[in-house]
């Protein structure tokens, strides 16, 4: 019983994993065996037929005398002589016209059909174009063409040998049964030709014999080349013809050749790639070959297969109809080699030409599920990359939000994970270089969240979720190194994301837009809760500037959202701390840019420097709260608390013993308190004059709905530090830029120093040596 479990599992097993690939390994030996029956039989027939021609002379001398013996007797054989075995031999004896028409090797006119579609199928397959199917070499190519797996050839085959025919039909049907995804991909690409034939055809004769003669004259000298050389003249011409006809016969050779210029310098037998059809070695070729491709290719696939597109975005591509399924293998192809360039170029304005040719192809991509992944990966990748500039990250941007706005739900939502993904990425390292590119890409990634809100919610929902299980996770298990999945850069970016996001698309204008509620309002109250969670994880000082990102996150939410988020007590825990209250050390290290750090290094504790910082951003993020409420009719009672706490603050620091001597910290407390202090009189003053209770909620929301919070006292002070902040952060931006400028030229100056201590090295070794040979030359005399 044991036994026949095991080998049930076994079974199961196999059928999981293997079976799969055995059954298609199977299918494929099976159609090698039967194009090498088919190649055998042939290649048999061609010898009996070889063998004939060759002694063709003496069986007509054979029979001719045979014939004429056989005829002398004919009249003394009887009646039942002749039937015998007479007629047999008369048969055979009539056959010098026969033989002349074997001779050319012509088939039976039944099979005259049969010869036209193997024309056709030459047609269809032509020398140049070969590579485009292959991963070998050419003769390997004529060897798949002289076997003819396809259907016609197959149905000649049973016309001309119907017994070999039944033997496959009864023994292998699957040989029978086909697939256009086994031709090559030159069959695709030259199944074109037809249309281009009918275009010629409504040209006038004389004109269309020209056109033939230079067309065969142009492809003669391309076939010349043996070395296949790419050259100007042949990029101009393609470029003529898909500019003036949209040619399909050009951009398939300009495909061809920009696949070439996609693996330029590459080995083909260490990379296992296909041979390339052309040979590239002039940069200006490659440039104009690349420049073609990526710019005129979409406009050739927009009028041969154009896109029809509705005003809600929802586009419609016939996929059903010829032309596409005849240019699928080509679009395939052509995308495979800018994704292959991608990965090579270097240069921004390369990159951005490259990046906006995938744009416009999004639509016919949508079919193609399994190169849309890759193609979704790659223009994340580079998206994300800190070392793109931001042109190119836009360009990406454009081709992502192009996905999302005219795919399905099921390539919306990988797009928005990829994306995310890439952003959490791409944040990992944030620095005085790479913060600016990093804001970009939130601000540019919250977009597409508010494209498809269905899709938006589940994502940004389960991404949400997932934060929270971190900060589970690490309040749960608190072992030394636990806050680490909580206290980095790529944590900070997230949170600060997603505020971005519901700050963009929860906002009062956007639902008016819209006409009804954001879906994605449901995940406010979850968000704060994980992100007030978090800043209070570790509530030291050194990590008083991961604090004050995640404070400005939520101060985000609450001035797009109009939205409460209680913060001034997570300020005051900053403002009572052991590091605020006592009078901090003297120290003449450089102040810490807040903007681009998380925590604090030791260094900076309980110094002047840190202590005036972390006042600043104090005073800072509290104006910035309370001015998101300087109209609201309750702003007096709102910030009474406050004004409490900072003044027993301001009272407590002025003590001899135990207080803090830092004026400058005080002086802008002192400055924050007086300003609220005018910002409550002044709503007191304005309520003082209406005459509707408490209870009429209406007339509430409605206190000086209209009046600009820059004119309230707070504001015109948040206007004032704005501006002041501004200014600071401009000249530190320009101090920054010099010292980087310097360091630079100090670096070549070092680099031009070590390079002529050398000259004079390789100087001095040079005299040396030839006054080494003067010595050796007057010993010799």
């Amino acid at each position: 019983m044991a036994g026949a479990k095991k080998n049930f599992k076994a079974t199961k097993k196999f059928e999981k994993k293997h079976l799969t690939g055995v059954l298609d390994q199977r299918k494929a030996t099976a159609k090698i065996k039967q194009r090498q029956q088919v190649k055998a039989k042939k290649q048999t027939k061609k010898s009996k037929d070889a063998e004939f021609y060759k002694g063709g002379d003496d069986g007509d001398k054979s029979n001719k005398t045979n014939g004429t013996k056989r005829t002398a007797n004919v009249n003394d054989m009887s009646v039942d002589d002749f039937f015998g075995g007479g007629f047999e031999i008369i048969e055979k004896s009539q056959p010098k016209k026969t033989s002349k028409k074997l001779g050319k090797r012509k088939r039976d006119e039944p099979n005259e059909d049969d010869s036209a579609s193997d024309e056709g199928s030459d047609l269809e397959i032509s020398a140049d174009e070969m590579p485009m199917g292959s991963d070998g070499e050419d003769s390997e190519n004529e060897e798949i063409d002289d076997v003819g797996m396809s259907k016609g050839a197959m149905d000649t085959l049973a016309e001309e040998d119907p017994e070999f025919y039944k033997f496959l039909k009864e023994n292998d049907p699957e040989a029978l049964e086909f697939d256009d995804a086994d031709l090559a991909e030159v069959d695709e690409l030259s199944a074109g030709e037809e249309d281009e034939e009918e275009e010629e055809e409504d040209q006038p004769k004389k004109k269309r014999k020209k056109d033939k003669k230079q067309g065969k004259k142009a492809d003669l000298d391309e076939e010349d080349r043996a070395d296949n050389e790419l050259t100007q003249a042949m990029v101009s011409r393609w470029k003529a013809a898909m500019s003036d006809a949209h040619s399909l016969r050009a951009a398939r050779r300009v495909v061809l050749a920009f696949r070439s210029a996609a693996h330029l310098n590459e080995d083909d037998e260490e990379e296992g790639g296909r041979k390339q059809l052309y040979k590239i070695s002039s940069p200006e070729v490659f440039h104009s070959i690349v420049i073609v491709a990526l710019k005129q290719i979409p406009e050739v696939l927009q009028h041969h297969v154009p896109i029809k597109e509705s005003s809600s975005g929802k586009v419609h591509v016939p996929t059903d109809s010829k032309k596409f399924k005849t240019l699928s293998n080509l679009l395939k192809s052509y995308i495979s080699a800018i994704l292959h360039l991608l990965d090579t170029l270097s240069d921004d304005a390369t990159l951005k030409l490259t990046l906006s040719a995938i744009t416009p192809l999004v639509p016919y991509l949508l079919s193609f599920r399994k190169l849309l992944k890759t193609l979704i990966k790659s223009v994340v990748g580079y998206w994300s990359q800190s070392t793109s500039s931001d042109p190119t990250r836009i360009t990406a941007f454009l081709v992502l939000r192009r996905l999302v706005v005219v795919g399905d739900k099921g390539i919306r939502e990988a797009v928005l994970k990829a994306t995310y993904q890439g952003l959490i990425a791409g944040s990992r390292v944030t620095n005085v270089n790479t913060v600016q590119g990093i804001n970009l890409m939130k601000n540019s990634a919250a977009e597409l969240w508010g494209l498809d809100q269905n899709i938006g919610y589940t994502t940004a929902f389960a991404f949400i979720r997932q934060l929270a299980i971190h900060l589970r996770n690490s309040i749960v298990h608190n072992q030394n190194d636990s806050y680490r999945t909580i206290y980095n850069w790529q944590y900070i970016h997230s949170l600060d994301f997603w505020s971005c996001v519901l700050a963009e698309h929860c906002s009062p204008l956007k639902e008016a837009e819209a006409g009804k509620e954001s879906q994605l309002k449901l995940l406010i109250y979850p968000f704060v809760q994980v992100t007030l969670g978090a800043m209070r994880l570790i509530p030291t000082a050194t990590y008083f500037p991961l604090r004050f990102h995640m404070i400005r996150s939520l101060i985000r939410i609450s001035r797009s959202t109009g939205t409460y988020i209680p913060l001034a007590s997570a300020l005051l825990e900053v403002l009572n701390s052991a590091e605020m209250r006592k009078s901090p050390k003297q120290s003449t290290i450089k102040p810490l840019d807040f903007h681009i750090a998380y925590k604090a290094p030791k260094s900076y504790l309980r110094t002047r420097i840190y202590q005036d910082g972390v006042g600043e951003q104090v005073v800072e993020l509290f104006s910035e709260y309370f001015v998101l409420w300087s109209t609201n009719i309750a702003f007096p009672e709102f910030a009474l608390p406050v004004v409490i706490m900072v003044k027993r603050w301001l009272k407590q620091s002025r003590k001899k013993i135990g207080g803090n001597n830092n004026n400058k910290v005080r002086a802008g407390l002192v400055l924050l308190v007086q300003k609220l202090e005018a910002n409550a009189k002044f709503i007191e003053g304005k309520r003082a004059k209406v005459d509707f209770s408490p209870r009429d909620r209406s007339q509430v929301d409605a206190f000086l709905k209209d009046f600009d919070w820059e004119k309230t006292p707070v504001g015109a002070y948040v206007v004032a530090q704005r501006k002041a902040g501004a200014e600071k952060a401009k000249m530190l931006e320009q101090a920054r830029k010099e010292d980087e400028r310097k360091r630079k030229e100090e670096e070549q100056e070092a680099l031009e120093e070590n390079a002529a201590a050398l000259d004079n090295e390789d100087e001095e070794m040079e005299d040396f040596d030839e006054d080494d040979d003067d010595e050796g030359s007057s010993d010799d005399e």
